[in-house]
């Protein structure tokens, strides 16, 4: 096929309850959406996805579809700047990004199955094994919970690194926050890594203070410890504060991650390949980073990173985030299993992402 092109541009949105009570410093949640979009050329179809709102899937079929409907399936980056140009009135960041973000993660993963190569060769590697952190720990969990999932990645899967969610209730249990955070430690001992994610729960002097407290028990990642909207604040913090202060994954232009370094507001940058425009941004958002000499770690989703991740030479880790990881396993075949706290994308040699949507299990949870 000399000249393939997108024939066929589909949607399908998957709604899955939560298996327990789940909140963080400053939302509260019951099920997570997951939206698949899928591109076809000829008798190959690439799929894609992002967790957002079931209306991102219009987004995608009203917006997106036509304006790539047509186009040569190499020409990923005209295609994503096409589609970033067909939201401009609609508004980009937000749904609209994360539209794009399930288009072009399609578009790679059938680009690389045209090719019949894993998508970590087609980019070319960096890495063979990429490193992962356990991550979930929210703050509805009782002792017993928390336990039982610490466990599970320190000792089940191996993983030496888990985080957990603070800032419980805006910030005003910081007694709670503090008891959590020890019982964490004494769960996973000293060798393994400990994180937390406060969500932008805290104030400025308040994150500074807790910090202190945090660092007696060896934390040493401190995820938005005040909103990422306030660039002056967190650099600030950033300043003041022992462990490596992060943020990045509400990042869903360019600019926005540009103004964050800028800022000196991160240690490690963060950034969610299913917010920031796909595949093809995220790549981007690294080489920012690594110009200024920074590691970027991806948020959350962590097959739709996988391949992208090796292919960074600054990279540091990928979020195995409780709640994407039950769902991509639940949805799809040829999910990733840690061994020894790194996942290898590409090593059993399966096309593009290696995914499969298993329709019978999945069925069950279609929304639209």
């Amino acid at each position: 096929m000399d000249t393939p092109s997108v024939e066929r541009v589909d949607t399908a949105v998957f709604t899955v309850p939560t298996d327990a009570p789940e909140a963080d410093g400053t939302l509260s949640w019951d099920s997570t959406t997951l939206v698949l979009a899928t591109v076809r050329c000829g008798d190959i179809t690439g799929l894609g996805y992002t967790y957002a709102p079931a209306a991102t899937a219009r987004v995608v079929s009203d917006v997106l579809a036509h304006v790539i409907t047509g186009s040569l399936v190499w020409d990923l980056p005209q295609m994503n700047e096409a589609m970033h140009r067909a939201v401009r009135n609609a508004g980009l960041p937000g749904v609209a990004a994360q539209a794009i973000a399930a288009v072009d993660i399609a578009l790679w993963d059938l680009k690389a199955r045209l090719l019949g190569l894993p998508l970590v060769r087609l980019l070319g590697a960096v890495w063979q094994e990429v490193p992962v952190y356990g991550s979930g720990g929210f703050t509805p969990y009782g002792d017993e919970q928390l336990e039982r999932q610490l466990r599970g990645w320190v000792e089940r899967e191996g993983i030496p690194r888990a985080k957990i969610k603070i800032g419980e209730s805006w910030g005003t249990r910081e007694d709670r926050d503090l008891r959590r955070v020890s019982l964490a430690r004494a769960i996973i001992g000293d060798q393994a890594d400990l994180y937390v994610d406060a969500n932008g729960a805290y104030s400025a002097k308040q994150a500074i203070r807790l910090s202190r407290a945090l660092a007696d028990e060896g934390v040493t990642w401190f995820e938005e410890p005040v909103s990422s909207d306030h660039l002056t604040t967190l650099a600030q913090i950033n300043k003041s504060v022992p462990q490596d202060v992060t943020a990045g994954e509400y990042g869903y232009t360019l600019p926005y991650f540009e103004h964050m370094l800028a800022a000196g507001a991160v240690d490690c940058l963060q950034a969610d390949v299913t917010r920031c425009g796909g595949i093809t941004v995220w790549l981007r958002v690294a080489a920012l980073a690594q110009a200024r000499g920074l590691a970027i770690s991806g948020h959350c989703a962590p097959h739709a990173h996988a391949h992208a991740a090796a292919a960074v030479p600054n990279l540091r880790h990928l979020e195995w985030f409780h709640d994407h990881v039950r769902i991509e396993r639940l949805l799809f075949d040829g999910v990733l299993t840690p061994d020894a706290g790194s996942i290898s994308p590409g090593a059993d040699g399966a096309p593009g992402l290696g995914l499969t949507l298993n329709t019978e299990r999945a069925q069950a949870y279609r929304v639209g």
